[in-house]
């Protein structure tokens, strides 16, 4: 069976909305997945259909590829957030960031495949303060120097019902009466997964969508402070927050680093956080005015 949509890390938070989406406006998609038993509410949708393949294995990627519609798509939204130190970025970040999005353009062009949509980050940067940034900003210049009909989308912090940004701060003011807290004043502008989603989908049926980058953000900019408070209040708690001097964090991410389980925080958010994470100066806001979205705020959040 031949797919309209090959949607690499449909099975994650962004994935799943998208998916969803994808099945509404009508298209067929193919979910690649190391774990596809975690897709399971996907397995729900008629018209998605997922299934265990590595993609970071260029013979897997090329047999996904094959079976796309000749006028289909592909869509990546793979990301990580942590990595081990190194220059100008780790490996995980590169092969995540830099190979991956490499290996596709290189399999769609095997099977004749035109049109791609890549998720980025807004900050990606070549140059960038931080090795995230920086291999972002690789996987970005690797897009746009292929032949592909590339469409690319730098969204801020996203936010939604299952993020793990949000709901990660409301579980720890439930356990932490008090939270030390580096870069208080750092600036994000949180956008709503389904505006995101919505802005992938919506692409696909407009050309002059190709060879264009959008930053998405959605309709107000926080601090760092301001995002924990909402946080709190989001979970029915308080939270006293204490900010702590830049080197204080820079310690406290190291530690946070080597303990076990999933990391709350690295050094590299920490030189993420450097430069605002908002809408640029001269920016367009291509939610509303490239893809006529009513942008949903955060105090909506479900």
């Amino acid at each position: 069976m031949k797919y309209d949509i090959l949607l690499i890390g449909g099975n994650g938070f962004v994935g799943r909305v998208i998916a969803a989406q994808l099945q509404l406006a009508g298209y067929s998609v193919l979910i690649p997945s190391s774990h596809p038993a975690a897709g399971r509410e996907l397995r729900m949708l008629p018209k998605v259909y997922v299934e265990e393949a590595d993609v970071h294995e260029f013979d897997d990627l090329q047999n996904l590829c094959a079976r796309i519609q000749p006028h289909g798509a592909v869509i990546n939204l793979v990301g990580v957030l942590h990595d081990k130190p190194a220059t100008p970025y780790g490996r995980v970040f590169k092969a995540a960031h830099v190979d991956l999005p490499k290996n596709i353009i290189t399999a769609m062009q095997l099977h004749g495949l035109k049109r791609y949509l890549h998720m980025s980050a807004l900050g990606a940067d070549s140059q960038g303060p931080s090795m995230y940034q920086r291999s972002k900003g690789d996987g970005e210049a690797a897009v746009k120097a292929s032949n592909l009909d590339w469409t690319i989308f730098r969204p801020s912090v996203i936010f939604g019902a299952q993020d793990q940004f949000i709901n990660l701060f409301s579980k720890l003011t439930k356990l932490f009466p008090v939270m030390p807290l580096a870069y208080c004043q750092a600036q994000f502008q949180p956008v709503s997964v389904d505006d995101v989603a919505t802005a992938f989908v919506k692409s696909l049926a407009m050309p002059k969508t190709i060879h264009q980058s959008y930053d998405l953000v959605g309709p107000t900019v926080y601090t760092m402070k301001e995002i924990v408070e909402f946080a709190a209040c989001k979970a029915n708690t308080s939270c006293a927050i204490i900010p702590l001097p830049a080197i204080v964090g820079y310690v406290q991410a190291l530690a946070f680093e080597f303990l076990p389980g999933p990391t709350l925080m690295s050094r590299d958010n920490i030189a993420s956080m450097r430069l605002p994470n908002i809408l640029p100066a001269n920016g367009k806001d291509a939610l509303t005015k490239v893809f006529q979205i009513n942008r949903r705020s955060l105090e909506g959040m479900q």
